[in-house]
């Protein structure tokens, strides 16, 4: 199963396009390596993603065959590591002062 499909079916991403863009902006790592979008998913993978403020590492122990139901996507990894960090403060620089 291909990489942005499995990221959907698990839930992890909510759409398929936006994995897409994830993996194509470089911010969703397989096995500490940039991944495409058409990686090849296998169990044991160890997935990275870096969205916004959130970083989410899991590893995979289901690649499922076709679509889940929404109260089984979790089941699909385990989350190793999850950081949530402040969103970034823009200081904005008073142009009046200059």
């Amino acid at each position: 199963m291909r990489l942005d499909k499995w990221l959907k079916l698990s839930r992890l991403i909510k759409r398929r396009t936006v994995a897409q863009m994830a993996c194509d902006q470089g911010r969703v790592f397989v096995n500490d390596r940039p991944a495409k979008p058409a990686h090849e998913m296998k169990e044991h993978d160890k997935v990275h993603l870096e969205l916004g403020s959130r970083a989410l590492t899991v590893e995979v122990l289901i690649v499922p065959a076709g679509a889940v139901a929404a109260q089984s996507a979790s089941t699909l990894y385990q989350v190793l590591e999850e950081i949530r960090r402040a969103p970034e403060v823009l200081e904005w620089k008073d142009l009046e002062d200059e």
